[in-house]
């Protein structure tokens, strides 16, 4: 009796298992959205623009780009979660609104709701200051900003953001007291350094690179363990004496929870293929970046990690939203 109901159940599922098969195979059907919680300009909407390219000349579809700024990124990633699960809309994130906002406010998603795809790059971040701030060294920066208290002031992505929580950790660990103001993006963030609205900003290398090479920004430090190979002559926070400082930027790729496994493995694939390419290594390293892919589990524990020590950081400075 119960072989007879069980061979009639996989009767009748086996059209729709076929069925989502073949869709499978034949996904994708149309353009796909690559969703970037962040302003246009910023170090994750250029990852977001390279990653799109390459894809697309490998799924046969157009990648378009969508900026969704906003709540230090959490509008983006509710974008994400909200989408439909049939893989034609996915995102590319930073840490932020997966470790840093869930710690400082209610977001209106989980972790649970995303698929996490893989890894894409790593950027170190770096100190910067506006060059006519005459500011040239770090241990200089202390010192102003101790010999002064709150008269200097600093930008950032937005609240809760890479930028912001890792210029608190910064402050912590020097004692310096600096001036948070929290713009939408990381583009916004630069512009304020180099208009000289904000003294100075912790930021990604990608974006700043240029304004590097031109002398408007004069970068102080890396927030690493190793120096950039970018800026040779640039010291670490950890040579500087400050080994705690430690702030590199991890970027992934997300999705709706409940793809299909088929689509799911497409997607991912096509993803990891493009980022490991050499000349998306090479054109990722020209701007700052490092190309890393991982495991679905593996992204997911990280920012697990991330978010623990995030909160921590949090809680020490007061850090809220108000």
């Amino acid at each position: 009796m119960h072989r007879r109901t069980f061979a009639s159940l996989l009767a009748a599922i086996a059209p729709l298992l076929a069925s989502g098969h073949a869709w499978a195979d034949s996904w994708p059907t149309k353009p796909l959205k690559l969703i970037v919680p962040y302003a246009a300009g910023g170090p994750t909407d250029a990852i977001a623009r390279m990653i799109g390219t390459k894809m697309a000349a490998s799924l046969g579809q157009p990648v378009v780009v969508d900026n969704r700024a906003g709540a230090g990124g959490t509008i983006g990633v509710d974008a994400t979660a909200k989408s439909p699960a049939d893989g034609h809309q996915f995102a590319l994130v930073a840490p932020g609104p997966l470790a840093g906002m869930p710690n400082l406010t209610k977001v209106p998603y989980s972790l649970d709701d995303l698929e996490f795809l893989t890894l894409a790059a790593r950027i170190p971040s770096v100190i910067v200051v506006n060059r006519k701030s005459g500011i040239t060294s770090l241990e200089q920066l202390i010192a102003k900003a101790k010999a002064a208290p709150n008269t200097l002031n600093y930008s950032s992505a937005g609240a809760g953001t890479t930028p912001h929580i890792g210029f608190e950790l910064f402050k912590q660990e020097t004692g310096a007291a600096i001036v948070h103001v929290p713009y939408k993006g990381a583009a916004p963030a630069i512009s304020a350094v180099l208009s000289g609205e904000v003294q100075m900003t912790m930021v990604d290398l990608l974006p700043i690179l240029p304004f590097a090479a031109n002398g408007n920004l004069v970068v102080l430090a890396v927030a690493g363990k190793t120096r950039a190979p970018q800026l040779p002559d640039v010291p670490t926070t950890v040579e500087l004496g400050l080994p705690n400082v430690l702030m590199e930027t991890t970027y992934g790729l997300i999705a709706p929870k409940g793809l299909p496994a088929g689509v799911q493995t497409k997607l991912r694939e096509a993803a990891v293929a493009a980022i490991n390419s050499p000349e998306m290594k090479e054109r990722f390293l020209k701007q700052g970046a490092i190309a890393a892919t991982s495991t679905p589990a593996e992204y997911r524990s990280l920012m697990q990690a991330e978010s623990d020590k995030w909160r921590g950081v949090i809680t020490s400075a007061k850090i809220t939203l108000d």
